[in-house]
């Protein structure tokens, strides 16, 4: 059996940051608990093992006031403004994990929306990293999933619209998305916010998908876009398995496969995919 492991697998900048910065505060020791808004990424496992650290994560406004005088780390996904300005009432440190192609949206978002502009979103409403764009927008915002959603989209004529999207979001989808808007005859402008390396990794995943066999998607069940690169394989090799750990995977799927391509999501350690791929490639569980 052959096994072609995808050069881009794993921790993306932006994860491998954040969780560096998790790190330092740990390593600091300085007697003060740690706090992340939100689990730091969108990995079951990761975040699990920063529990035993004592790491543990706040999921609301309120629990601020619960933790004043810790340290307070911002999840990579980001978080909305206002969110900031509450933890700064409660005397915490703020460690911003934000990734930086994120933080890139938040700026846009909010300065297009003080020029007046209303704001397009492509991505998934209900993903952390959508909610926390719309909370820098001073303005009309609205949250676009799919061409369905682009055809019903309408606004005042007169509009000035400024359309950027979800760091994960799948390439294919959006430029349909953004086609379908464009044609609406708005005054439109648009920012490609795919993160580039979210960009290399689906195109790279479909290449590997196209010439195998069968397919191993590594990730969070969680993970847009673990979920977005499952999808992009299923559709070029329809033996693909979405998994979240090497406990997951059953080896008799793989035994008549003579290729099988691998990749994992941005939020994936590199200790589960290298697990994954010896047991693979060595066909023992």
């Amino acid at each position: 059996m052959e096994v072609t492991l995808a050069k881009t697998a794993g921790f993306c900048f932006g994860v491998e940051r954040a969780i560096n910065l998790v790190h330092e505060q740990i390593d600091k020791k300085d007697g003060r608990k740690i706090f992340t808004f939100g689990p730091i990424i969108n990995n079951a496992e990761v975040v699990k093992e920063l529990e035993g650290k004592g790491v543990y994560s706040i999921d609301s406004v309120e629990q601020l006031k619960d933790i004043a005088g810790n340290v307070l780390i911002i999840r990579s996904h980001g978080i909305p403004k206002f969110i900031y300005e509450e933890a700064e009432k409660w005397n915490l440190e703020i460690v911003d994990a934000t990734c930086p192609f994120v933080k890139k949206i938040h700026k846009i978002v909010e300065e297009e929306s003080k020029n007046g502009k209303e704001i397009v979103i492509i991505g998934d409403k209900n993903h952390p990293e959508v909610k926390g764009i719309i909370g820098w927008s001073q303005g009309k915002v609205t949250v676009i999933a799919d061409e369905k959603e682009a055809e019903e989209f309408q606004t005042d004529k007169n509009a000035k619209i400024c359309v950027v999207s979800q760091t994960t979001f799948n390439l294919l989808k959006f430029q349909y998305v953004v086609e379908i808007i464009m044609k609406k005859g708005y005054d439109t402008c648009v920012i490609k916010t795919i993160c580039n390396a979210t960009q290399a990794r689906q195109e790279e995943a479909g290449r590997i998908a196209a010439c195998v066999d069968k397919m191993i998607v590594i990730g969070d069940r969680h993970s847009s876009n673990t979920q977005k690169l499952y999808s992009i394989c299923k559709e070029l090799c329809t033996d693909t398995y979405y998994i979240q750990t090497l406990k997951d995977l059953d080896i008799a799927n793989l035994q008549d496969a003579k290729n099988v391509g691998i990749t994992a999501g941005a939020s994936t350690p590199n200790n589960i995919i290298q697990e994954v791929f010896l047991n693979v490639r060595g066909k023992k569980l």
